[in-house]
């Protein structure tokens, strides 16, 4: 189970990121608040694994959240909720200890992807997959909208109709293997298909 505890001062976006969060089964939602001394006071009593920080808040702001928590509590990881696709702001929170750095108008797919692997120790960031991670012109996005389906999970999908295992497409996409198996049961779901031979013909017919 992964302990997070949220701080964003936006409170429909904290309620949001919350609710989207409580659906995996392996996330457990700690604590939401409004700006970083809140959070700092409740990490004092209350350990979690995964810190998600807005980077303007009141009081505290995201790089006061960073700092704080890597030299009071060096064994938790922070992820950036960030709203800025900048260079420098990037820079700065990498520098400060920040393990991940998430653009608010990313796929929610990509942010639950991101708490997974920053948690196991194997993730790998370069900020122009931040900026373009919404940008990939393999992907029609007539796909993305009928079948709500993320530029990972349309890339997983396209590994298994090339016949890829699941630890293979975990190898070739620098993921963890319950990572993809994760990807892989949320394809299933949205296509409505069964079994693997029916995933690979539907993958057929979207020409992927």
């Amino acid at each position: 189970m992964i302990h997070i505890a949220l701080a964003d001062d936006h409170k429909m976006f904290a309620k949001g990121i919350e609710s989207l969060l409580e659906e995996e089964d392996d996330f457990l939602i700690k604590g939401v608040f409004n700006n970083g001394v809140e959070l700092m006071d409740f990490l004092k009593n209350n350990p979690v694994d995964i810190v998600l920080t807005d980077m303007n808040m009141p009081e505290m702001d995201g790089t006061g959240v960073i700092e704080a928590t890597k030299k009071k509590f060096p064994k938790i990881k922070v992820i950036v909720l960030s709203m800025y696709d900048d260079q420098v702001i990037y820079d700065k929170c990498i520098r400060l200890g920040a393990d991940a750095y998430v653009l608010k108008g990313s796929d929610p797919d990509e942010l639950i992807y991101t708490i997974r692997e920053v948690h196991e120790g194997n993730y790998i960031q370069d900020f122009r997959k931040v900026l373009f991670q919404q940008d990939d012109d393999k992907y029609p996005d007539h796909y993305k909208e009928r079948f709500k389906l993320s530029r990972r999970e349309l890339e997983i999908l396209r590994l298994i109709k090339d016949g890829n295992m699941n630890k293979e497409i975990a190898q070739i996409l620098c993921l963890s293997q319950y990572t993809v198996e994760s990807h892989r049961k949320k394809i299933h779901q949205k296509l409505g298909v069964s079994s693997a031979v029916e995933l690979v013909k539907r993958a057929i017919e979207m020409n992927l």
